[in-house]
């Protein structure tokens, strides 16, 4: 499966620049002049990432806006890029849904950072959205109950199940059920994404054990045919400059877009630690704040693995790694709703709240003050 881009500019400098960072990430362009003719092209193909030069911003604004109503049963909304003349329109695109942006003049190597991110969410929400059908039982814990019902399909991030009742949405579950043809028993957290009044209903995976994730790709791989291949771009150097117990901020070249979900991986002195985010904050080319979600037993014992291996690790330079989950975090997540950790001061969270609405020196002169000597948010 090629990946596939559609470039709105009449800038043929600009446009060249692009098509030839895209085609290092193995993304074909397809390049329009005109925005009437771009309109039409996105209702009639399919497009992964949708690329558009604000020369003329009022009809660029209004075909951003068009790709947030393509989504389907089996269709994501692209990705999308503004390529902006004047960076002091940085802020209020990204307020708007964009999701990564440019700025005149763009440099081959300002393209390839923000590409690489681009990719690496492509390619996951393309994983991610290959769904193999399958019939087995399983069993759903809600509260004090439990559930049982039939397995209908099932992918990396999520099953579709038939249950005996129906369940309300963003209901947080435990889900148990063993893969056919393959004798893994999985054990999961979720969360409703979506049901109906019959009883079916789609799960999204918000926690699982690192090798029952490994061998649910591996079932997968070998049922997709049309699956990717497993290798990934070399991620971006990334520096951890900001913790707390809400969240932390992270230089790199190439961040993930707003309200995205992503992994943390942190490698030093031969252990592994994995903790689940939320992009809060997004600065093109400089780096992210990170929310820390730890909505479960799980993710909260990630989490503070996390800060106590840091905190006692003092002058060690961990190797840390972001990969993305999806583009879009689950609502619950967006909702701010975080436990316990909310009742505590933290004023790096609080921060990374409301950061979204602030330009970016103002942001990080903020955190700049805020920071202890240790660099860890309080």
């Amino acid at each position: 499966m090629t990946l596939q881009a559609l470039l709105v500019s009449g800038d043929d400098q600009t446009a060249e620049t692009l098509i030839q960072a895209l085609a290092q990430f193995g993304i074909g362009a397809a390049r329009s002049s005109a925005g009437d003719v771009a309109t039409a092209r996105l209702a009639e193909e399919r497009f992964d990432l949708v690329i558009v030069d604000f020369d003329e911003p009022e009809l660029a604004s209004q075909l951003l806006d068009s790709c947030r109503h393509l989504a389907g049963p089996e269709r994501n909304p692209p990705v999308t890029v503004a390529v902006l003349p004047d960076a002091r329109q940085i802020r209020a695109i990204l307020g708007s849904g964009t999701h990564f942006v440019l700025t005149k003049p763009i440099s081959p190597e300002q393209a390839q950072t923000t590409f690489r991110a681009a990719s690496a969410i492509l390619k996951r929400e393309r994983r991610q959205s290959l769904r193999v059908a399958v019939q087995a039982a399983v069993s759903i814990q809600h509260d004090d109950s439990t559930i049982e019902g039939i397995l209908l399909d099932l992918s990396a991030g999520g099953v579709d199940v038939l249950a005996a009742k129906p369940l309300p949405n963003s209901a947080l579950v435990h889900l148990s059920f063993e893969l056919p043809e393959g004798g893994v028993h999985v054990e999961a957290e979720g969360e409703v994404a979506w049901t109906i009044a019959n009883g079916q209903t789609g799960f999204r995976f918000l926690g699982m054990g690192a090798e029952i994730r490994q061998q649910l790709a591996e079932w997968l791989a070998a049922r997709a045919h049309e699956a990717l291949p497993d290798e990934t771009d070399a991620p971006s150097p990334c520096k951890l400059t900001d913790l707390s117990l809400g969240g932390c901020y992270v230089q790199t070249e190439s961040p993930f877009p707003q309200s995205s979900a992503i992994d943390l991986c942190l490698r030093a002195a031969g252990i592994e630690i994995h903790a689940e985010g939320l992009v809060r904050v997004m600065h093109p080319g400089h780096g992210m704040g990170i929310e820390f979600p730890a909505r479960t037993d799980e993710q909260r014992k990630s989490v503070e693995e996390f800060i106590k291996f840091l905190s006692s690790q003092p002058g060690t330079e961990p190797h840390l790694e972001i990969s993305p989950r999806s583009l879009l975090a689950s609502a619950v997540d967006l909702s701010q709703n975080t436990g316990a950790q909310t009742d505590a001061e933290d004023s790096l969270l609080e921060l990374l709240r409301s950061g979204g609405a602030m330009d970016e020196e103002a942001f990080l002169a903020e955190l700049a003050r805020q920071r202890t000597p240790a660099g860890v948010g309080q």
